[in-house]
């Protein structure tokens, strides 16, 4: 089998999703399944409306009302009136209505995981409408019955063996499946996720249980860049990557791959194709096993809103081990990401990630053993490949706050 996903750029708007199917139609659908995350923007919709109703829920209201506002312009776009899928559509909403009034657990992460999983089952719920409508015959299924977790709300751990034990059950060949990303299912019906822009992952946890022929990703770039088009005005089009190189750009920010997206496809050396849904005449990229990276080029990977800190002992000694584990032991308990280490006889400093805006509680813990300086809203820019003109230009342009470097590698931490 195949796995196609489309990210939420590919399906948000009626034309957009006119396309999918025009893909799928030139490209071939049997033996695929595939997945397909929210519409547009509606996960930053779902998570304002989120807030909304764990805060002021004065305009919780407002924010459901433009949400089934969005999903119905699409509607009437593809179908007729008195077509069933409003009703479908409608169900959905009854259920985060009744989930609203009846919810008796406040903790945000669990809140989360049942109201985001919307934004996943009402777009692959009408994008599959959508093609039996054109005669593409297709199967819904519902990712939270394949994909098995913990319940470690908002990034949950994989199950493998249940993972792949209900995959290989519900998954059959001569097929097309329709199913959702980033969303997954723990043992007592809650629903879990793997983590924002996790549908990548699921598509590569689909790949590795299926043992499929490949996995495609279709994006809005043509493939794989050297570099951020936002930030950077000039790009290369990376034509081959291998598996160990795309893990290292993925660990620092490439933003066109999921960091865990590809250790399940290396395992069973599954190819990763990176194309584009606006151009699917350009070749774009192939991920695989073999040479490191081709056409050779410096690649550039940006992280914002980082923070940097430099943790010493109060009564300045060394920062010995048991400080160090210490100080990685508050990490792992507020969830921050660590995407850079600096180590020094007096003072340890970390570029750290605040996903799950714990920075303030973990400071207050940190101040009761160690004195802490920090700096807010850097930047951390990592350079693969990189040539001695890419580091003069870089110093010579930016603020540098931190700067290490490897012999394929260099990190600057700046303002």
């Amino acid at each position: 089998m195949k796995i196609y996903k489309f990210g939420g750029a590919s399906v948000k708007n009626a034309k957009h999703i006119i396309n999918v199917a025009n893909i799928l139609k030139s490209e071939g659908y049997e033996n695929v399944v595939v997945v397909i995350s929210a519409m547009g923007k509606m996960t930053n919709a779902f998570e304002s409306m989120i807030l909304s109703y764990l805060g002021n829920k004065s305009d919780l209201s407002t924010k459901i009302k433009t949400i089934e506002k969005f999903h119905k312009t699409i509607l009437n776009d593809l179908f007729e009136k008195e077509h069933e899928i409003y009703s479908r559509i409608s169900i959905f909403f009854g259920e985060i209505a009744h989930f609203f009034i009846h919810n008796k657990n406040k903790n945000y992460d669990y809140v989360y995981d049942q109201i985001i999983s919307y934004g996943e089952l009402i777009s692959t719920t009408i994008v599959s409408a959508y093609f039996s409508e054109i005669g593409i015959v297709n199967k819904w299924i519902d990712a939270r019955k394949l994909i098995r977790t913990d319940t470690t709300y908002r990034n949950s751990k994989i199950d493998w063996k249940e993972t792949s034990i209900q995959i290989q059950k519900e998954i059959k060949e001569n097929t097309h499946y329709i199913t959702q990303g980033f969303i997954a299912g723990a043992s007592d019906n809650v629903t879990t996720t793997l983590g924002r822009e996790g549908s990548d992952y699921s598509a590569a946890i689909l790949a590795y249980c299926l043992d499929a022929e490949s996995l495609t990703i279709w994006k809005d770039v043509a493939g794989v860049l050297n570099a951020d088009p936002r930030y950077f005005s000039k790009t290369t089009l990376l034509n081959q990557i291998s598996y160990s190189e795309t893990l290292e750009m993925a660990f620092f920010g490439a933003s066109v791959i999921h960091p865990k997206t590809i250790k399940p496809l290396e395992n069973k050396e599954i190819p990763l194709y990176v194309r584009s849904f606006i151009d699917t005449s350009v070749k774009g990229t192939i991920i695989k096993k073999g040479i490191s990276i081709s056409p050779l080029t410096s690649c550039f990977n940006i992280k914002n809103n980082q923070i940097l800190l430099s943790i010493a002992a109060k009564d300045f000694s060394f920062m010995i081990e048991h400080n160090i584990s210490h100080v990685f032991d508050l990490f792992a308990k507020y969830k921050v990401s660590v995407n850079l280490i600096q180590n020094s006889a007096l003072s340890f400093s970390v570029c750290i990630e605040d996903t799950y805006n714990q920075f303030d509680v973990l400071m207050q813990e940190f101040s009761n053993h160690y004195r802490v300086r920090y700096n807010k809203n850097v930047r951390l820019l990592t350079i693969r490949h990189f040539t001695d003109d890419d580091i003069k230009k870089t110093k010579a342009n930016n603020k540098i706050l931190l700067s290490q470097l490897t012999d394929k590698t260099v990190q600057f931490v700046m303002h």
